[in-house]
């Protein structure tokens, strides 16, 4: 077809015969005519997943008669509109799922969708605050009602979200209906009333609450909106700044207000009783860490709890005693529960069973889980529903955290394993998951890693360190992909001064969110120098940029044990077995560099398998259009030796002790003194990793005895605890016990009994009764034959009766008291005796 008649109207991302609307059309400069028209850029391109954000279109021409509407997830329209320079604006709508979602825009009120995009929804927790309505002093908001906490709350905004001189301040509720785990179990948002109407919109807004009418109190969970007053009331998906979502404490009934605590119980109670009618999710969620530093370091499976973070000061709210805590970055396959491990000052895990400081697991993944929409997968709300809420409840509106405990307790770390690790570095070096280290100077794509049983593929792109004068390469690009995950590539920007991340060969912008939900896999980049990918399996890839050269982190949990092959060697701990080349042949000598080049060289990638994108004319002639493995480059093999080269004596003071082998190739190879230096860093950085992640033994939670108390909350290898009896109880069994290399508790289990005087004393009252109900029994004896007696309660043989029938019941021996008959005056009740005698008592009301 002539190239007049390509265009990109229902084409975007495809490769055209003449012409391209692939994202990379850009780059090599083959786009059609009007790939901006139709495939179109956002700004901003992201915003909280309650919407309310009013973004441009750039790119795109619209005029003065256009009717812009924007269809979201092929499912939801909002209302957008033109502004006086002739830009196309939407408005992001109120979603039930975070990530990127599909975005097709009209400009003829809904007839045709030509225009697609896509729109980045955020949990509100991982939105900065300059994009949301600020609560101020939001505790107050979430304890108001209780004692002594009350008066006028605040809220302000930026002005900029809301385009209007006039707002209302609007709350809404979020709740969950239908049977949970049910085919119609829904998440629902709605609109309750409006706190003010025709508000300025200065930033600002405050008011004193009263209990919600009309049943609003019921509400228990919201959020407040600022919307423009030209809208109806509660009007879905306009422009508007909302709050995070918290606990209405502030509009609940009187009741609340009267007594908090007896209200919180109640509830409290009332859930407890719901969790014991729900599935059990605590067998199916991952153990935590045992210690911080393998929390931290464990970055393929944990991720840092923004309610708990180390690197802002420590403000742990909901965890006193904390420093820091990490969530599990998965959700549990079947329930969708998530994981959250909390840690003290000394690195050590906090237990909910020593402290209401610990951490604790959740029904619902604050983070939700893929396919959202749903519950419990709905991202923020659901974790709401069944875990805070019901923490509110029972720990923080009254002091019943025993209920929420006994349904959310602590996993400790018995069963957590370590994930391994490998390393790139430098130009470039390996060292393997068995601990193998190398270099491999090969020019070309390689594999690092595959892993057929957990179809994970790591690929790896080699260039040469400044041109073609050095005879050394060193990682320029990696790219992954899990089964049928989006592929991640990141890799070096032009002038190597950062790092640019690609998501299915597209550019990822990071310059308004850090951490992005995509398909089959996420993406964290808090800077550009820095880049996590994290996928179902548990696997993590670091990679970090020092001094122009990348280095790149690859951590595998133990499910992959026996599966991996590539350049970063057969995960198996045996280092023996470490090198295999891809024919299946082992590496004989891991000294004999040409042996080892023959190695790498053998893992270069096909085009069939490549994961990379080729959008430059360079990257086509240099990668795709030549052989993966360039054979004609044979690099320096050894770092020369020589006391006249000027960066010798920088070499020597730079490079020292282990790892030093290979910061002297890259500063007498590579002729840089800054990468020897960076590669000295990454390799400590690698060691101090690999120590981070070191196993520890743990011999498990320890009660204290019934009874007594113990000291101690550390369980791990070393630690001791010990075990003292209140007063009238002797300590029997071991008074210490520690816990041992074998991951077993010293000692004997630890119990109080009753001391001996205490027993005599004991001992005696009960022959004393006992003496007693026989001698009774006796009496009555007589009476056998009878089947019924009726007796006055005024004689003296109904009260011994009356007593011998209590003291039955005491010592379980089967005497019933059926419940009193009343009037005014009189009362009656029955005694059924275990020698089939039936006795009814009766007298008046003042005896």
């Amino acid at each position: 077809l002539p190239t007049f008649t390509m265009t990109c109207e229902g084409n975007c991302g495809q490769k055209l015969d003449s012409c391209s609307c692939h994202p990379t059309c850009t780059s090599l400069k083959n786009c059609c005519t009007d790939y901006k028209e139709y495939c179109v850029e956002i700004f901003p391109y992201s915003g909280s997943i309650f919407g309310g954000m009013d973004f441009i279109v750039l790119g795109a021409t619209f005029n003065k008669s256009s009717q812009i509407v924007c269809r979201f997830n092929n499912n939801t329209n909002t209302l957008g509109y033109v502004d006086e320079n002739s830009r196309g604006h939407c408005i992001s709508p109120l979603l039930y799922e975070s990530g990127w979602i599909p975005l097709h825009i009209s400009s003829d009120n809904g007839t045709t969708f030509s225009r697609a995009g896509a729109w980045l929804s955020v949990h509100t927790g991982k939105l900065d605050s300059q994009f949301k309505a600020i609560l101020v002093n939001s505790t107050k908001w979430q304890y108001y009602g209780t004692p002594n906490v009350g008066g006028a709350l605040e809220m302000t905004w930026n002005t900029s979200l809301v385009r209007a001189e006039r707002v209302n301040i609007e709350l809404w509720g979020y709740r969950e209906t239908g049977k949970p785990y049910s085919d119609n179990w829904q998440g629902e948002w709605e609109y309750l009333y409006s706190l003010g109407k025709d508000q300025p919109n200065s930033g600002f807004f405050s008011f004193v609450p009263k209990p919600a009418e009309n049943g609003f109190s019921s509400w228990e969970l919201g959020s407040l909106r600022v919307s423009p007053s030209t809208y109806p009331d509660g009007m879905w998906n306009v422009q508007a700044a909302w709050t995070e979502d918290h606990a209405l404490a502030w509009h609940l009934e009187k009741e609340f207000r009267q007594n908090s605590t007896a209200w919180a119980l109640e509830k409290c109670v009332a859930w407890d009783q719901l969790e014991t009618e729900l599935p059990n999710f605590l067998a199916e969620i991952i153990d935590c860490p045992c210690t911080l530093a393998q929390a931290r370091a464990d970055t393929g499976r944990f991720h840092t709890d923004y309610g708990c973070d180390i690197e802002k000061g420590s403000v742990c709210t909901y965890h006193p005693g904390c420093v820091h805590c990490v969530r599990a970055i998965q959700a549990s396959p079947k329930y969708a529960a998530g994981q959250q491990c909390c840690y003290d000052s000394t690195g050590a895990q906090v237990l909910t069973a020593d402290s209401i400081g610990g951490s604790t697991p959740d029904r619902a993944h604050d983070w939700g889980s893929p396919p959202y929409n749903r519950p419990p997968r709905i991202p923020g709300q659901s974790h709401w529903v069944y875990d805070v809420l019901s923490f509110y409840y029972c720990c923080l509106w009254s002091d019943n955290c025993h209920y929420y405990f006994k349904h959310r307790p602590s996993s400790d770390c018995k069963h957590y394993q370590s994930p391994s690790t490998a390393v790139v570095f430098g130009d470039p070096h390996f060292i393997t998951f068995d601990g193998v280290s190398y270099t491999f100077n090969g020019q070309g794509e390689y594999t690092l890693v595959t892993s057929e049983r957990k179809k994970l593929t790591i690929q790896g792109r080699t260039e040469p360190v400044n041109g073609t004068t050095i005879k050394a390469t060193k990682l320029s690009a990696v790219a992954m992909q899990e089964a049928s995950s989006d592929v991640i590539e990141v890799r070096l920007v032009s002038g190597h001064n950062g790092l640019e991340v690609l998501q299915n060969q597209k550019t990822l912008s990071f310059t308004e969110q850090s951490w992005m939900d995509l398909h089959g896999v996420f993406v964290f980049s808090p800077t550009s120098t820095n880049v996590t990918v994290m996928f179902p399996s548990g696997a993590g890839v670091e990679v970090r940029l020092r001094e122009r050269t990348m280095t790149t982190t690859v951590l595998l949990p133990e499910e992959f044990r026996d599966s991996t092959l590539g350049l970063l060697g057969k995960m198996n701990g045996d280092a023996r077995d470490d090198l295999v080349l891809s024919s299946g042949e082992l590496v004989a000598n891991y000294s004999n560099p040409e042996e080892l080049f023959s190695f790498g060289a053998s893992w270069a990638i096909s085009n069939v398998s490549a994961l990379f994108t080729y959008d430059s004319d360079y990257l086509l002639d240099t990668y795709y259009h030549a052989p993966r493995h360039e054979h004609s480059f044979i690099p320096v093999f050894f770092a020369p030796e020589s006391p006249e080269d000027p960066l010798a004596n920088q070499a020597s003071q730079i490079c020292s002790g282990e790892g030093s082998q290979f910061c002297r190739y890259d500063i007498l190879v590579g002729r840089s003194p800054r990468m020897g230096n960076a590669t000295m860093v990454s390799f400590q950085s690698h060691i101090s990793l690999v120590n981070d992640l070191q196993p520890v033994v743990s011999c498990g939670w320890l009660s204290p005895p019934a009874n007594g108390k113990k000291e101690g909350t550390t369980y791990l290898q070393g630690a001791k605890v010990r075990f003292s009896c209140a007063d009238s109880f002797t300590l029997k069994g071991s008074a210490e016990r520690i816990c041992q290399k074998n991951g077993q508790w010293s000692g004997e289990e630890t119990s109080c009994v009753v001391s001996s005087n205490l027993i005599g004393i004991v001992v005696g009252s009960v022959i004393g009764a006992v003496t007693l109900i026989v001698i009774i029994t006796t009496l009555v004896l007589h009476s056998r034959k009878q089947k019924r007696c009726d007796i006055d309660f005024s004689d003296d043989i109904s009260k011994v009766y009356y007593f011998i029938c209590l003291l039955y019941n005491k010592f379980n021996i089967g005497c019933k008291l059926l419940l009193p008959t009343r009037n005014e005056s009189k009362f009656s009740f029955f005694a059924v005796f275990p020698f089939q005698k039936s006795c009814m008592f009766r007298g008046s009301n003042e005896k």
